[in-house]
């Protein structure tokens, strides 16, 4: 297989469109292949029926039992094409319901990780909770972010289960049940997912898809908490050398200098997402959320501000870091500033064989009679389950689920057309990833 040369990728990395090559001649699937994507036409009301009861399961991600009962349904579905299922506990771990995990161990082609998530944005006391479909669209909690995913591998699979074609393939699936709200600590609640990336040639996220691309890069994402101190003292002294500044000019020094240090780095972001300041100040970073009380005529005494760092590489990552820490430091008179940095997820950085993998992907589009697919603009997309398999597998992909669009909100909707094309692709590309002819990763 032709392999994709570091330009392309550092094309990605620069935010240029970066396309696969020249359009090759359509090419036929093999009647293997034409077999599959009958067996997948052929339950596309079933899929969609499935994803109904899904969906009408709340899966709010601290509604643990919801959540344990969606792993359930799909369990019981994986268990029915002869994968071995687990439900890996996290509750009193982490405090989050925990992961389903499903196998099948065989011995040809490429070892797939296949990666989603059971959880959704919408608490159990959220209004929006049903199924519904207007016209060519289908509504409801997660429906593409991201239960059509799911449904998509559960159906791909029993298409090449019915058709005895993933006999020996070497597939291990898990479904995370907090990517919306991960628990801490993060080795803890995303130790399955790593463990099984470390095995993988091959990973697969089922994330919502796009018209004429695929991701080949995400950006990781983590956390700050930037802490300012002041002297308590009457407002009428402020900047007096035995008075000082106070915590809030110090917080927005801080700020306003990372934002002329920082903002202009390609595809680094930080955005100050709470911010308190006063004599009194209580914060919980958990709920995010907290108090300040003061008065006018009083130097602020303390200032806190959590905000979120997005990036690309680790690199870029641990550079912005330095650059933050060395900022906190240079205090205004009469205040004091320290920052803490909490990881959550790693970045998925472009690579030459995630844009190798796409090129598998590609072909397998176009010859469903689709477009040609491109790699995404990694400034597009946050932070997913796939970036803690994308260090540790050969290659990885993402956005190969559903389209929709609304997700997170409760209007989230989900084109129904888009859920037979995204299984008939999983299917034919987990095929021909799984033969023994299969190029390697």
């Amino acid at each position: 297989m032709k392999r994709i040369s570091a330009a392309v990728v550092a094309g990605v990395l620069a935010g240029a469109a970066a396309p696969i090559g020249a359009p090759p001649a359509l090419a036929e699937l093999t009647p293997t292949e034409e077999d599959i994507a009958e067996r997948v036409e052929a339950r596309a009301d079933e899929a969609l029926k499935f994803l109904e009861r899904v969906v009408n399961v709340n899966s709010g991600t601290m509604n643990h039992d919801g959540v344990e009962e969606a792993g359930e349904i799909f369990r019981e579905a994986f268990d029915e094409i002869g994968f071995k299922t687990e439900w890996i506990d996290l509750r009193d771990e982490v405090d989050r319901a925990g992961h389903l995990v499903a196998r099948r161990d065989g011995d040809i082609g490429n070892r797939l990780l296949l990666i989603g998530h059971l959880d959704t944005v919408f608490p159990k006391d959220s209004d929006f909770q049903k199924f519904e479909i207007k016209g060519s669209r289908a509504i409801g909690p997660g429906v593409s972010d991201m239960k059509g995913g799911n449904v998509a591998v559960v159906f791909a699979l029993r298409a090449l289960a019915e058709a005895g074609l993933i006999d020996d393939a070497r597939i291990e699936i898990i479904f995370t049940g907090d990517e919306e709200k991960t628990g801490k600590p993060i080795d803890a609640s995303r130790k399955a997912l790593i463990d099984a990336a470390k095995r993988a040639d091959v990973a697969l996220n089922f994330e919502g898809g796009e018209r004429g691309a695929a991701v080949t890069g995400r950006r990781g994402s983590s956390s700050w908490v930037l802490t300012t101190t002041g002297q308590r003292r009457h407002s009428s002294g402020v900047f007096r050398d035995d008075v000082g500044a106070g915590a809030a000019f110090e917080m927005a020094r801080i700020l306003n200098a990372f934002y002329e240090e920082l903002a202009d780095e390609k595809f680094l972001t930080f955005n100050p997402g709470v911010v308190l300041a006063g004599t009194d100040v209580t914060y919980d970073r958990s709920l995010n959320r907290g108090a300040s009380a003061g008065k006018t005529n009083v130097v602020t005494q303390k200032a806190v501000v959590h905000g979120d760092l997005r990036f690309i590489t680790e690199k870029q990552k641990d550079e912005a870091r330095a650059k933050m820490r060395k900022i906190v430091a240079d205090h205004l008179p009469g205040t004091g500033a320290e920052i803490e940095f909490i990881d959550s997820y790693p970045a998925m950085t472009p690579s030459d064989t995630n844009v190798a993998l796409l090129e598998v992907l590609s072909d397998v589009s176009e010859d469903l009679g689709g477009e040609p697919l491109a790699p995404n603009d990694p400034g597009r997309r946050g932070a997913a389950d796939v970036s803690f398999a994308a260090p540790h597998a050969g290659a990885s992909l993402d956005g190969l689920g559903v389209i929709g669009r609304g997700a997170h909100g409760p209007n989230e909707e989900m084109q129904i057309a888009s859920l037979e094309r995204a299984t008939k692709r999983a299917a034919i590309l987990i095929y021909r990833l799984t033969r023994a002819e299969a190029p390697e990763f």
